[in-house]
This record gives structure tokens, C-alpha cells and sequence, in this order.
């Protein structure tokens, strides 16, 4: 299989990649963003002018913006009274909109402030904004302000009715809110290109494309300021849920109209990095709100890609796969395809090229996003027939992800489960003797193959050691990957997880209270106790390791949020264990900054003076669990 396990790799058994899921993960092989080799746009659409006078925003307007906007934030909560505020705010705003949204800080404040808005003087900014609207739309601060204004139609797409009388005896704007919102695509329709190959100018277009859909996408939201890094961003689209809200009619044309935009320029939509996003999330909304549209896009991708000149590995599909920016929209087609589609597309393009795709730094991501859209048993044997033999040499080139994406697909379509743990065990080198076995969940938590683990010299050819329980014991946990972790969360939702929970009973309590306190570790806990593969017997086998664990448990940023959720489950009599545990230490713990919200919750004070009214209150609270519970399960 792939990699013998006794090659000449052996001496570097750590299967590098093992950072965060994603593309900017550390190790992922993934080349930095880049523009190089991208057809550019027309050189007429590139030369914007700016308007020939800017407006000056002078310190003393800022000034009064800055002190008005702090008054607007510590206001009574009395909804009428800071809407009073609001629009005598924004009614200052209205004649220095412009110099405000292409001022730097002017731009955050009038953010905020459109936070606040009612829909009217809202209206009134935009208003004010329009005669410059295509210049505003491509500022690097002014893009921010269309998009926050963009981004309160959730908030204030309400009948007209409702608005009218809400604001009756106000002089009302020239045009509604969706009078402008339509102006604004109309805008946008008839200048295509340059406004999706603007760097500033596509986020405008993106945004517009959701709230046309009537579709907030997560991976698309307006990240705060100061968290942008991408070890918190890196989210597999397909576990990014879409906030719906209800739009007009005729933002759904003018929706189709933007789609129909996409397929005159495809190749620049496929080649052009900046632009490829537009139509990476125009496909993710039309596969929510226009599903035929959405089809009609990703083959128009797909046949255009397959046009192009053949590769002589086969399928000229194969070159994009392999291309920074293309393989980027490819892995939106693969997630939004139809199962029907998906099928054809494999047997077309992919069946037959699946571990060349997974050892290469770019087209092993595409292979991830078509293993996390399988959904039929029938294709899944096709991937898992092609890919199984590779694992370990697939790991051994740096790609965990596309390992952890198949055992996945497995537990997802419930087939082939007992054959990947197998093919796992002997990836990491813990298959034979058996006894190694045991010791599969630091392996895989750490993604070490067990020689790296635990360090050994063993010679080409050598027999297999067996494992020794007690070395095992005496070494500490090492550092648990992300990676690592949700291998080991997809093991324990298959329908048989006991050789995974055999090893994490096999744990001595340091170790499982390590696991516990990692960042990525602790979510290993959260599939113990939620996977209802797991009994309430080996459930109770691995916690009642964590015995005399649970004071530096409950003091931990990361296991104080696995002490609440083994709190929630435990019944009365392992709550009085832990509750008397905790109490031999009720000094440290209320005075550490985690562990006095564990005391609070565990009412701790009550349990230490008043024992028989502290267990009267674990009672009631017992009773209401039950009785949510059997409601929740009617």
C-alpha cells in the first residue's frame, strides 16, 4: 500500500501538513495568493476617476461624529429615543456622506451609525452617496460603508406599510430602499466586469449577490477589525449555514440578471482571481435560492474547463485542479453540484486520477471539497477504492486533510468504516501486534506514526515491537493537531468507535486531562459525549479516568468548557463525587479567573454548607432535563 511501512521514509514518520484545515494552514502547501498569469481586464474598464474635488472632512466634523456616535452607544434602550438620535445624527451625515465614507476613521464611525439606522435616513445616506456611487464602490474605505448599508436589509426590508406609518409626517426620500438596491445592481449589471475585477469593488458585488438571494453566507460575513488571521477563518464551506431572510420579488430578477452576466466573460470568471470570487458566491446563493441557475452556471464552468486542450494524464479538467485561482472556484462547483452531476463529473474527469490529485499542493483541496460532497454509498466506493491503498503516502506528503475528509464522507454515508480504522492503524503503524492498537488515539491526535510517537529505532525489515504499557504511560500527551482532533471526532461517531474509546480509556489521567486543556483536544470530548454510538458504560469507563483531574480541569480556558459539559450529563451521584473533589480545593479554585465560574455553576458554596438543599436544587434541575428531554423527543 503506497508507502511500505518500513521504507525509506521511516525516519521521518511526522506527517507534516498536520496544521489547520484550510489553504493558508501552516504546512498545507497551498501557494501564497497571487495575480501572476491572470488575464486582466480591459484597460477602458481599469480608469475610474476620482470625483475632481473630494470633500475635506475637517478634524472638528470628525470630532463631532466621534462624540455623537459615543452618546448614540451609551443612549437609554428605549428603542425611541436612540432612534431620535439616530436620525438627527444622520441627518448631519447626509451633507458629508462622501467625505465621511473615503475618510479612513469618518468610514468606521458611519459604519456603526448605519447600524443604528432607521430605514429613511438610511435612505438618505445612500441618496447622498449615489451621484458617486461607482467611485465610493471601489474605495478601500468607501467600499466598506456600501457594504454595511448593504448588509441592514435583513433589518429593514419590511412591508411599506409598516414603514410609512412607523415614520408618517417625515419627508420621505426620493426612492425606497429597494428602489436603490435595484439603482445599485442596475449599476453594477451594466459595468460587469470591472466592478468583479475591482480589488475593492467585487466585495461590493459579492455582498449585493446575498442580499439579492436574500442569503447571508458565514464565510462571507464582515470580519471585526484585528480578526483577520486565518487560523479562526479557516471553516470548510460546506459547514458555513447560510442565514436566510425574506426579499422582493424583483430582487430575485435582478439576481438572475447578474447570473446571466457571469456566462458572456466566463474565462475571465474562471482565470481572473478577484472576479472568481463574484462567482464563487453567486453559486453558493443560487444553490440556495435559484437551484436551475445555479446548474446552469457550474456547467457552463465545467464544459468550459473541459474544452481547453487536453493534458496527457487525461481530462483537460485536470490542469485547473491544479491552477491556484481555478481550483479555488472548482471546489465551490464540487460542493454545489447536484449528487447526479457529481457522479458524472468523477467518472468524467476525476476516476482513475485520485492519488495524483491528493499528493499535489493544490489539487489535493479540490479532492477534499469532493470528498466532503459525496453523499452516495455507489460513489463513495469508487473514491474509496482508488484512494484506500494510498493513505499513508498521502499522509506522508503532507495532506492529512484529504485522509481526514474520506474517514468523513465514511461516517457521513455510514459505509466503509471498519475498513478505513484498519487502513488507518497501518498508515500509523499501530496495526500489528495488536497490542498497538491501543495506543491509536495519541497517534492520530498528533497525526506521529508510532515510531515518531514513541521514538524507536527499529531496524529495516525488524519485526514490530510490542507495546509496552508501561512507557506509554510515563510520557506525556504530546501536542494535539487540529487535524488530529477531528479524526479522532469522525472515529467516534462511527457506528462501532470501541477500539477508539478502548485507547482513550487506556489514557492515564495527565494525559486525558492534556487532551482535555488543547484548544483542538477538548473537541474530542464534545463527540464522547454527544455521539450516540457511545454507551453510557464506555462513556463513564473514560471520565472516570479524569478522578482527581477536575480542580486543574475546571481552571483551564479550554477544560473548564469540558467540565460544563460533563457537569450537564452527569447524574447526582457522580456530581457529589466531583462536587466533593472540587471542595477540597474551593480556595484555588474560586480565585482562579475559569475556575470560579465552575464553582458558581456548581454551586459549590450551597454543596460545601447546605448539602441537603444543594442536592434538592441537582434534583430539580435533573427533573427539568428530563422533561426538556422528553418533549425534544416527541
Amino acid at each position: 500500500m503506497g508507502l511500505g511501512p518500513r521504507s525509506a521514509h521511516k525516519a521521518r514518520r511526522q506527517f507534516s501538513g498536520a496544521g489547520r484545515r484550510g489553504r493558508a494552514a501552516r504546512g498545507s502547501g497551498r501557494p501564497p495568493p497571487g495575480r501572476d498569469g491572470c488575464p486582466q481586464l480591459p484597460a477602458a474598464a481599469r480608469a475610474e476617476q476620482a470625483p475632481e474635488a473630494l470633500p475635506h472632512l475637517s478634524p472638528e466634523a470628525l470630532g463631532y461624529f466621534r462624540r455623537a456616535l459615543s452618546a448614540l452607544k451609551v443612549a437609554p434602550d428605549a428603542a425611541e429615543e436612540r432612534e431620535l438620535m439616530a436620525r438627527n445624527i444622520l441627518k448631519e451625515v447626509e451633507a458629508q456622506a462622501l467625505a465621511l465614507a473615503t475618510n479612513r476613521t469618518g468610514s468606521e464611525m458611519l459604519q456603526e451609525l448605519l447600524g443604528f439606522s432607521p430605514l429613511k435616513p438610511l435612505c438618505r445616506v445612500w441618496i447622498a452617496l449615489r451621484p458617486n456611487l461607482r467611485f465610493v464602490a471601489c474605495h478601500r474605505c468607501g467600499v466598506h460603508v456600501l457594504q454595511s448599508a448593504l448588509l441592514q436589509l435583513p433589518r429593514l426590508l419590511r412591508s411599506p406599510a409598516e414603514a410609512d406609518e412607523e415614520e408618517e409626517g417625515e419627508d420621505g426620500p426620493s426612492q425606497t430602499l429597494e428602489e436603490l438596491v435595484l439603482g445599485l445592481a442596475a449599476e453594477v449589471c451594466d459595468d460587469f466586469l470591472f466592478f468583479c475585477g475591482d480589488t475593492h469593488g467585487s466585495f461590493v458585488v459579492r455582498t449585493l449577490l446575498q442580499v439579492l438571494g436574500g442569503t447571508l453566507l458565514e464565510s462571507e460575513r464582515v470580519k471585526p477589525r484585528g480578526s483577520q488571521s486565518s487560523e479562526t477563518q479557516r471553516t470548510s464551506a460546506r459547514e458555513c449555514k447560510p442565514t436566510d431572510f425574506e426579499v422582493p420579488k424583483t430582487f430575485l430578477n435582478r439576481l438572475q440578471d447578474l447570473s446571466a452576466c457571469f456566462l458572456k466573460d466566463i474565462a475571465v470568471f474562471i482565470t481572473d482571481k478577484i472576479s472568481s470570487f463574484c462567482l464563487q458566491v453567486a453559486l453558493q446563493v443560487l444553490h440556495h435560492k435559484l437551484p436551475q441557475h445555479c446548474a446552469h452556471l457550474c456547467d457552463a464552468v465545467i464544459d468550459y474547463l473541459s474544452s481547453r486542450n487536453s493534458s496527457a494524464g487525461g481530462s483537460p479538467l485536470l490542469l485547473f485542479l491544479r491552477d491556484q485561482t481555478s481550483s479555488r472556484l472548482l471546489e465551490q462547483v464540487l460542493l454545489v453540484l447536484e449528487p447526479e452531476r457529481l457522479q458524472r463529473l468523477f467518472k468524467n474527469h476525476f476516476q482513475g486520477q485520485l492519488y495524483s490529485l491528493a499528493e499535489h499542493p493544490i489539487a489535493n483541496f479540490p479532492l477534499q471539497r469532493l470528498l466532503d460532497a459525496v453523499t452516495s454509498p455507489e460513489l463513495l466506493s469508487l473514491v474509496f477504492e482508488e484512494l484506500s491503498p494510498a493513505l499513508e503516502a498521502v499522509l506522508a506528503r503532507g495532506h492529512p486533510g484529504v485522509v481526514v475528509a474520506l474517514v468523513e464522507a465514511c461516517r457521513r454515508v455510514g459505509a466503509h468504516q471498519a475498513q478505513v480504522l484498519q487502513l488507518l492503524f497501518e498508515a500509523f503503524h499501530c496495526a500489528e501486534p495488536p497490542s498497538r492498537q491501543v495506543a491509536c488515539v495519541p497517534l492520530f491526535a498528533s497525526l506521529l506514526a508510532y515510531e515518531v510517537y514513541y521514538e524507536l529505532m527499529e531496524e529495516e525489515g525488524a519485526v514490530p515491537a510490542e507495546h509496552q504499557v508501561e512507557m506509554a504511560s510515563a510520557r506525556p500527551l504530546r501536542e494535539v493537531t487540529v487535524l488530529g482532533s477531528l479524526l479522532l471526532q469522525h472515529l467516534l461517531y462511527f457506528s462501532n468507535p470501541g477500539l477508539v474509546l478502548r485507547s482513550l480509556s487506556a489514557l492515564t489521567g495527565p494525559q486525558l486531562l492534556t487532551l482535555a486543556q488543547s484548544p483542538a483536544g477538548s473537541h474530542v470530548f464534545d463527540a464522547i459525549l454527544t455521539s450516540p454510538s457511545v454507551t453510557h458504560k464506555q462513556r463513564r469507563r473514560v471520565l472516570k479516568t479524569l478522578k482527581g483531574q477536575y480542580v486543574a480541569l475546571a481552571c483551564s480556558r479550554h477544560g473548564s468548557r469540558v467540565f460544563d459539559a460533563i457537569w450537564s450529563g452527569a447524574a447526582l451521584g457522580a456530581r457529589k463525587e466531583i462536587a466533593a473533589e472540587l471542595g477540597e480545593q474551593n480556595q484555588e479554585l474560586i480565585q482562579d479567573p475559569f475556575g470560579h465560574h465552575v464553582a458558581r455553576n456548581v454551586a459549590l458554596t450551597t454543596f460545601l454548607k447546605r448539602r441537603q438543599a444543594w442536592e434538592q436544587q441537582q434534583n430539580s434541575v435533573a427533573k427539568r432535563r428530563r422533561a426538556l428531554n422528553s418533549i425534544l423527543g416527541d
